[in-house]
């Protein structure tokens, strides 16, 4: 004999409700969307938080550094000023100061061991025999010719 339904209980039930000892295709569906939507917004969560790093690493190599190390410290802390800081920081681009340094450095180490400034080449006076520039082999004399 079938069990009688309650009196306060609907004659007709919605499909989603499943009958006992039946699988529960909605919970099952249900319950794969939002894995993926977790795993999916992780996802793109990560990879706006890179987007500095990415934009900085066309860049020079101590602005992808300092972008790195605040996104790093914005992710670890949960405070977005270390994000906006390095994304304002990977927009804009920091001027060359290591290359004059450095060349500053070279002529300094020159006049130091004095070496000194190299002078400018002067044009031969006329009549004057200048020797060739190309490098000489091994078996033959240099050439020198008349301007």
């Amino acid at each position: 004999m079938a069990n009688p339904l309650h009196p306060a209980a609907i004659h007709h039930l919605p499909p989603f409700v499943t009958a006992p000892g039946e699988t529960d295709v909605l919970f099952i569906v249900m319950a794969v969307f939002v894995l993926l939507a977790v795993i999916g917004i992780g996802i793109f969560y990560f990879k706006l938080h890179a987007l500095p790093e990415q934009m900085a690493h066309r860049g020079q190599k101590i602005q992808f550094e300092l972008v790195a190390v605040l996104a790093l410290l914005a992710l670890f802390t949960h405070n977005h000023a270390f994000w906006i800081a390095g994304l304002l920081l990977a927009f804009v681009p920091l001027p060359d100061f290591t290359t004059p340094l450095s060349s500053m450095a070279r002529a300094l180490e020159r006049i130091a061991d004095g070496a000194g400034p190299a002078a400018p080449p002067r044009a031969p006076a006329p009549g004057q025999t200048v020797p060739n520039v190309t490098a000489p082999d091994a078996d033959q004399p240099t050439e020198s010719r008349e301007v």
